[in-house]
């Protein structure tokens, strides 16, 4: 019985082995970054040609003591330069640059017209105030089922 036991101890033994490295193969995946920009937005960054394209506001920061600015992945500071033009100023939704050619304003939601909230009317005095409704009192002859 032990000679009849062999053979199939070794298959099972060259069946555990192949599986062994054929799971070892499909465990190298590769596993995409999730905080990784989307695609879009990186080919936008450049041109189609490789060449840089327009510049691209990705992020506002505000602080007490200043403010700043991520330009197509690098930081720039209120009055500090980007390339050839220099930060005039740094808001909660813009940054406005001055170039060789002019003034470009980049804005952080570009398809977004954004409006200031208007503060909240107050009630005018002239409008008339609610009547209080009267409770009947205890002491009334229909509660006390008299006619």
């Amino acid at each position: 019985m032990a000679a009849i036991m062999k053979p199939c101890v070794r298959w099972q033994i060259v069946v555990a082995c192949v599986a062994a490295l054929a799971h070892g193969h499909v465990q190298a995946q590769v596993v995409a970054d999730p905080t990784r920009p989307p695609a879009d937005l990186q080919s936008a960054a450049s041109g189609s040609d490789g060449t840089a394209a327009s510049p691209m506001l990705q992020s506002i920061m505000i602080s007490s003591s200043e403010r700043s600015a991520i330009i197509n992945g690098e930081r720039v500071k209120q009055g500090g330069s980007y390339g050839n033009s220099r930060v005039l100023k740094i808001s909660e939704n813009e940054v406005v640059l001055r170039t060789a050619t002019g003034t470009e304003t980049l804005r952080l939601y570009p398809g977004v017209d954004m409006k200031p909230v208007k503060a909240a009317v107050p009630e005018s005095k002239s409008a008339p105030k609610p009547r209080a409704v009267r409770k009947a009192s205890s002491n009334s002859t229909e509660s006390q089922g008299k006619p």
